[in-house]
């Protein structure tokens, strides 16, 4: 006689009492099977009998349902690992899971994952092994299709008014316009990326692949350079539901003059040391060391004499401090003994300093740093 009046319905034997399902909770029909019987087929894994990953040659992306999926893997192996993670099925019953891989590179396309899994089923410790092949091929993803075939929605002219941008400028909007687009990759956004980057005569072109980001780029060059941008729209073409496609070119004006340029207002009162020209320009007085700013109407591009820049300064040596006004320093060109202004930023015990010589006479050019009191 059974002690719990119950049978396993397969073998006959004896099966102690299993608690009833919770209300609208599915009977499991095998748990009137004793032990023996239940884990005869008993699977703890549902592994599939191999798998296929699609993976770009190129940017390394894998293809999973219908989209491209950055998934930021090293190499190979740990996509088949993570393939392999999601497609294999672990028994509802099964608590206390633990599982670990160890993959076999069989050769450049296929590695072999070799999976062991264990768990408690009843109370009973179960232990399962199995391996699953994975193909790794390789295609190209609709983005790096798109970057190849030299696809681009917006162009970024980067121009500077009355000048050449320098090498400088052009290098780092370029280098923001590559930062942005890996921002937004970052953030899942394959559509973001920079179809072409070069420097031109006048200025850099930059090709982008949609017209929201050369808005993005045009926005931030102007808040780091200061200037202006406008845009140009250009029908192309239409897409396959019939609407029109227009390509939009965002021309970037740097403004005329650039910081760490010097330049002569013709006001009377000496040449000033651009330090910046968001909105207003904004400068230092050589004389005197005061600040400088142009007139609201004036904006960035105040109407100056261009004398050279930072970069033309050169060092010379102190020979005496005259009064409060003045300064003797050897000229860099006759050697000569001369008297300049001593504006508020020289340190009168210094030995060396930078002075630009120009037509109107020398002049001391202070440190990177130095906005003007």
């Amino acid at each position: 006689m059974s002690k719990s009046g119950e049978f396993c319905p397969r073998c006959g034997d004896d099966v102690p009492k299993r608690p009833e399902p919770l209300p609208g909770e599915p009977r499991d029909r095998d748990a009137a099977l004793c032990d023996a019987c239940y884990f005869e087929d008993f699977d703890l894994v549902d592994a599939p009998d191999r798998i296929e990953v699609l993976v770009c040659s190129r940017c390394g992306a894998v293809h999973r349902g219908n989209r491209w999926l950055d998934v930021g893997a090293k190499d190979y192996t740990d996509v088949a690992v993570d393939e392999v993670a999601e497609a294999l099925g672990v028994h509802l019953k099964a608590e206390q899971v633990q599982w670990g891989v160890e993959p076999e590179q069989v050769d450049q396309n296929t590695i072999r994952m070799h999976c062991t899994f264990s768990g408690l089923v009843r109370g009973t410790p179960v232990e399962e092994q199995v391996v699953v092949p994975v193909k790794v091929s390789r295609a190209t993803c609709k983005r790096c299709g798109r970057i190849s075939g030299g696809a681009y929605a917006g162009e970024v002219q980067v121009r500077a008014e009355e000048r050449v941008p320098t090498k400088e400028e052009r290098e780092r909007a370029m280098e923001i316009a590559h930062d942005m687009v890996e921002e937004r990759e970052a953030d899942g956004d394959r559509e973001a990326y920079v179809t072409e980057a070069k420097k031109v005569d006048d200025g850099a072109d930059i090709k982008i692949s949609t017209n929201k980001l050369g808005r993005m780029l045009s926005k931030r060059l102007v808040e780091e350079f200061g200037g202006s941008f406008e845009e140009y729209a250009t029908l192309v073409t239409e897409d396959s539901d019939g609407n029109e496609v227009y390509r939009v070119t965002f021309a970037v004006h740097l403004p005329r003059y650039r910081p760490g340029e010097i330049i002569d207002p013709e006001d009377g009162d000496g040449p000033v040391l651009v330090t910046s020209v968001r909105g207003n320009l904004k400068g230092v007085r050589l004389t005197s060391g005061g600040r400088y700013e142009a007139r609201f109407d004036e904006g960035d591009a105040p109407d100056a004499l261009r004398l050279g820049g930072r970069e033309d300064a050169v060092e010379t040596t102190v020979v005496a401090v005259e009064d409060e006004h003045a300064v003797q320093v050897l000229d860099p060109e006759t050697f000569e003994s001369v008297s300049i202004a001593r504006p508020d930023f020289f340190d009168p015990d210094a030995d060396q300093v930078d002075v630009l010589k120009v037509r109107s006479g020398l002049y001391m050019v202070p440190e990177e740093g130095v906005t003007g009191a």
